[in-house]
């Protein structure tokens, strides 16, 4: 067995939680993750969810504890524990209130999505017909984003809504939780254009495991996986890849009915899924769980990338991303006037 290369780093997951996630976490030496700890909850339903974290660290504190800032990653692997980072995948946690947004992230939110698939009233989501791009409280809100340090996902936003987002905001952006459409066209997944920008701007990309997102889906390969990750490095370079798994382990199908109708629609909206195939697809089996990453560093070294780009692919991009994006400009002064 080949040696863990680190830091282990995952962009983004939404699990059911349990003690058995977090052992598991331990187990595959994950020292962080990026979790989504809302979808369509208004801000006090969000500060209950947080509450609800609170009781985990609590519980669990020799296993995982809230990240606040890039330094709590290797307070992490000093530790043995995993650190975790909330975020959140659509903007409804603000509400209509663009004050929350420092308080959000003085409660420990590092990510916030501008939309979730639909129009949100920041800009448009990859389902939507139209896309018209940032509106102008989505351009207020990603300036108060950047200010606080609270980094701007646009994982599940259309094309022009993410270039917008990428040339409007002054920090570089994430998209934490996607793959190229060239190597597997779903509404999710972005284009050439896209991951361009993005690269060139300073953002960063997790590559997601979520099946629907997968060339192939649940029976995707780990080496075409990981070729495909290596033609994405070969397009725009090895230091905007990273992992995001998407990973919703052990959650039931009703979670996925929220997560993509939330309160919007009375009907039904199967997403990435179909009427014969409403719920969470199967995991690949090379990687079913947390315990796994060292399936995908194994593949990545298999197809000829060199053990210091798996490194920087598995945590160590992730990692020089938390320390430029999660302090607020007013630290950043502070420290250069140091």
């Amino acid at each position: 067995m080949k040696p863990k290369i680190a830091p282990r780093i995952d962009g983004l997951q939404y699990a059911n939680w349990s003690e058995k996630i977090f052992r598991q976490l331990r187990q595959g030496g994950v020292d962080a993750v990026h979790v989504t700890i809302t979808y369509h909850e208004t801000f006090r339903e969000t500060v209950l969810n947080i509450e609800r974290w609170n009781r985990w660290f609590e519980r669990f504190p020799d296993l995982i504890f809230q990240g606040r800032t890039a330094e709590d990653v290797q307070i992490a692997r000093a530790t043995g524990r995993t650190a975790i980072f909330f975020g959140s995948q659509n903007p409804s946690c603000m509400e209509d209130d663009i004050g929350l947004i420092e308080v959000l992230h003085a409660l420990g939110l590092r990510f916030m999505q501008l939309t979730y698939n639909n129009q949100s009233l920041l800009a448009s989501g990859c389902y939507e017909a139209e896309d018209s791009g940032l509106t102008r409280m989505g351009r207020a809100v990603v300036t108060e984003m950047n200010r606080v340090g609270l980094v701007v996902d646009m994982s599940h936003s259309a094309e022009r809504s993410t270039l917008e987002a990428i040339t409007h905001s002054t920090r570089p952006i994430a998209i934490t939780h996607a793959n190229p459409a060239s190597w597997h066209p779903a509404l999710r997944n972005k284009s050439d254009t896209v991951l361009r920008a993005l690269a060139a701007s300073g953002g960063i990309l997790g590559f997601s495991l979520y099946p629907h997102h997968l060339k192939g889906g649940s029976a995707c390969s780990v080496r075409d996986y990981c070729e495909m990750v290596a033609r994405t490095a070969d397009l725009i370079g090895v230091g905007a890849l990273a992992i995001g798994t998407d990973l919703c382990q052990d959650q039931p199908d009703s979670v996925v009915e929220w997560m993509r109708s939330g309160r919007w629609t009375k009907a039904v909206d199967y997403g990435e899924g179909s009427i014969d195939a409403p719920g969470f697809p199967p995991m690949p089996e090379w990687f079913e769980d947390n315990r796994h990453f060292g399936s995908i560093e194994a593949g990545l070294l298999d197809v000829g990338m060199s053990a210091n780009e798996v490194a920087a692919i598995m945590g160590g991009n992730w990692l020089d991303f938390f320390s430029r994006s999660f302090i607020s400009e007013g630290a950043k002064q502070e420290r250069v006037a140091e």
